[in-house]
């Protein structure tokens, strides 16, 4: 029998109220994330992709359909599973230990667990010789290692990943994008990451979700079958880079025609 996926969705909608009209985000999303998956939601801006994401996590259930994460019904925030923003969400007045440290004190964990755990976790990623500095003392990619530290050490069976490398240099971001995928193969943690970048996503995801122009909908699942490490420049990933191209320059079309028609109203 095949296990409860990690997060299920059906007919999953979702509205919000802006300028006293409705406006419809999500509309009959269908999918399912196996357990210890990686998963990437793409499109263009306004696609809902953040949406569904923080419809997982919790922060904005949907308005109509079934969402489940982890076997449970979604109602609100939960700790099976943690969110990574692209803007970091440090404490600036604690250090980088105190920053990983602060969601296990605050479960109550033993002081000599947690320095272990934190510990542990400052030097799988490369952190601990700046155990002491302070975030505005950091890179914006040693920021971003602090946040997914943070993250780790309560250790969530899922994370969510909302554009977490989109504001790094091009060799930081690719550095990051390895040091994530050695997590995820070492921990076996089930990943949803939104990303804008069509390389990105290739080179991370067992399966890319393109999303269309609003309402968000699932256009097509792209399963990615290449073997890890991948290799951008390999035609084999240029094929499937191209295809997926295709579908999201579709939307965005659709983005650009819609933006159009609202300028001449």
């Amino acid at each position: 029998m095949a296990p409860e996926p990690a997060v299920r969705m059906e007919g999953v909608r979702k509205t919000f109220r802006s300028g006293g009209r409705e406006v419809v985000a999500l509309d009959g999303i269908d999918l399912a994330v196996a357990p210890g998956e990686l998963v990437c939601l793409l499109g263009p801006s306004g696609c809902g992709k953040s949406t569904l994401l923080n419809a997982i996590a919790g922060f904005a259930p949907p308005t109509a359909g079934t969402l489940a994460a982890n076997g449970r019904e979604v109602v609100g925030p939960g700790p099976d599973r943690a969110m990574v923003f692209q803007e970091y969400a440090l404490f600036p007045w604690m250090t980088v230990e105190a920053n990983v440290a602060f969601g296990l004190e605050l479960k109550g964990e033993p002081r000599a667990a947690i320095a272990g755990r934190v510990e542990a976790l400052l030097r799988q990623l490369g952190l601990w010789e700046f155990r002491d500095r302070f975030p505005k003392d950091l890179s914006g990619g040693m920021r971003q290692r602090v946040a997914i530290a943070r993250v780790l050490a309560i250790d969530p069976p899922m994370l969510l990943m909302d554009e977490p490398f989109g504001a790094l240099d091009a060799l930081t971001r690719r550095n990051l994008q390895d040091e994530l995928l050695r997590i995820w193969s070492s921990l076996q943690k089930t990943i949803v990451f939104v990303t804008h970048g069509i390389e990105e996503a290739i080179y991370l995801a067992d399966r890319v979700v393109v999303m269309t122009y609003r309402p968000g909908r699932v256009k097509r699942v792209v399963p990615v079958a290449l073997p890890r490490p991948r290799d951008t420049a390999s035609p084999e990933f240029n094929i499937l880079k191209r295809e997926v191209t295709e579908l999201v320059m579709e939307e965005q079309a659709r983005h650009e025609q819609a933006e159009r028609g609202g300028a001449t109203e």
